[in-house]
């Protein structure tokens, strides 16, 4: 009897505390995540699950589960997933306010979980609602480095906000000043830098994911090329067989005019199974080969727009896949891909915006030019150089074509190391182009921006990145100026 009733009054009554909800990332936990980080979902959400059963009142796993819908929904768009896991983001953060205040994962969770839904509400089109999701994981970011100054993993999530605030375009002012939004380069840097320097238990777990931000706004926001390459070299980052890793540093060399590297780092990836499907691996290998006009291109384009089923870069791979037939003198297959670009995807980045503006006009670009553009855009600097030989001003006709030509010259006497000349030519191109609606002036601006930074003649460099932000109504007007703003930043040391 005195058995039964113990047993009776332990099922009435349990333990206080025994199903209490709580934060444990225990050694499961942390196999889980660095799977998730490396991309490898299926291995990720195998163990997660493992970790659900065995304690179902950790609320852990259920943090890390909003990882891998964000990576699935950021690379790959597919927006028939959006309802599903909209769903599971709403109970996600019900779930993280049932843990203990105590621990500075309370915050820390849900400062993670509206950074990733601000990233993907950017990519699925609601500005205002990212906007209000970024304010949100700033603010918990904020509140948690203040009540837990300890804890490392929040110098890492408020870094790389404060950095991105830091630099919104004006193009998107209004957006941060209805939310209050404000950031700093040099702050945000420095607890990027500080948590990387840290030699605890939450440095090396976070190490891979914090990797990512710093690197990635050290490329695009401060501009140090060669300081991220060299980073990567050093500490010998795994772009084999962490996808994250190969992403990021594919991507860095498309845009840094190295696109043989970039093919190299794709092709060199790790193919055991598990991985996620990513069609955008095909697209930076599509970019990587149209450098060349290499003839994989069309596959590569093709297959991405085939298999992606989202919005972003849609208008831009088709416009690149236009160029290729164009450049190899098929115009039937070129006009029809041109045709595409106005019918499908969409226009809210900047490159998208860009390819259905000339899709519009009807007009294709000068083969020659155009050619030397991608040559220079993917690092093939002398090839681009012979395609000009013989080529002046009084080539063309259109004085549009005459500032791309003095724009084209500085882009590759810059990217040969021939500073003085890219300047003379880079200056050239702002006085004939200061005047037209094409990028080429303020991105001569800025290019020359760079190289008095370079030089370390701060008041040259930001009278520059001024002149850059002072041009209206250009192509590329909110990426650039993002990109001015940063230099300004930088030169005056914010």
């Amino acid at each position: 009897m005195i058995l039964r009733f113990l047993i009776l009054v332990g099922l009435l009554f349990p333990v206080a505390g025994y199903a209490e909800k709580h934060f444990d990332f225990s050694p499961g936990c942390r196999e889980a995540y660095r799977a998730i980080v490396q991309l490898r979902l299926e291995e990720g959400g195998r163990l997660l699950a493992a970790e659900k059963k065995r304690d179902p009142d950790n609320l852990i796993p259920e943090f890390l589960g909003n990882y891998i819908d964000f990576f699935q929904l950021f690379f790959n768009e597919d927006a028939a997933d959006y309802p599903a896991v909209k769903i599971r983001l709403e109970q996600r953060l019900n779930s993280m306010e049932e843990g203990p205040e105590t621990s500075p994962f309370s915050l820390f969770t849900r400062s993670v979980i509206h950074f990733q839904w601000a990233a993907i509400k950017v990519k699925l089109g609601g500005n205002l609602d990212a906007g209000l999701e970024f304010r949100r994981s700033f603010l918990e970011s904020q509140a948690c480095r203040q009540k837990f100054p300890s804890f490392g993993p929040a110098l890492m999530v408020s870094g790389a906000m404060k950095v991105v605030a830091g630099t919104i375009p004006d193009g998107y002012k209004w957006l941060s000043n209805l939310l209050g939004i404000r950031g700093s380069v040099k702050e945000g840097m420095r607890e990027l830098d500080q948590f990387l320097g840290m030699d605890d238990e939450w440095s090396g777990l976070y190490r891979d994911e914090a990797n990512f931000y710093y690197l990635y706004l050290q490329f695009y926001i401060l501009n140090k090329h060669e300081q991220v390459f060299s980073y990567i070299r050093q500490h010998n980052l795994d772009v084999r067989n962490n996808y994250l890793y190969a992403y990021l540093y594919a991507n860095l060399c498309v845009n840094d005019q190295q696109s043989a590297l970039a093919k190299q780092i794709i092709e060199g990836r790790s193919r055991v199974a598990g991985y996620l499907d990513m069609p955008v691996w095909d697209l930076e290998m599509g970019y990587a080969s149209l450098s060349h006009l290499e003839p994989g291109t069309p596959m590569y384009l093709e297959r991405f727009l085939r298999r992606f089923r989202g919005r972003f870069y849609v208008k831009d791979a088709l416009e690149k896949l236009s160029w290729y037939y164009y450049l190899r003198g098929d115009q039937v297959v070129a006009d029809s891909l041109r045709r595409e670009v106005i019918r499908r995807g969409t226009a809210e980045s900047d490159a998208d915006r860009q390819a259905l503006k000339e899709a519009r006009t009807g007009v294709w670009p000068n083969k020659t030019l155009l050619l030397a553009r991608l040559l220079t855009d993917g690092g093939y600097f002398k090839d681009a150089l012979e395609s000009l030989q013989g080529v002046s001003t009084s080539s063309f006709t259109r004085p549009e074509e005459r500032c791309e030509l003095a724009y084209r010259l500085g882009r590759i006497y810059d990217g040969m190391g021939r500073k003085d000349e890219a300047i003379a030519a880079y200056l050239t191109t702002i006085k004939t182009g200061e005047g037209l609606r094409e990028y080429y002036a303020a991105r001569a601006a800025l290019q020359t921006g760079y190289i008095y930074e370079g030089r370390r003649d701060c008041e040259r460099a930001m009278g520059f990145f001024q002149k850059c932000l002072s041009l209206k109504d250009h192509d590329y007007k909110n990426s650039l100026d993002q990109r001015a703003k940063s230099g300004i930043a930088r030169c005056r040391g914010e």
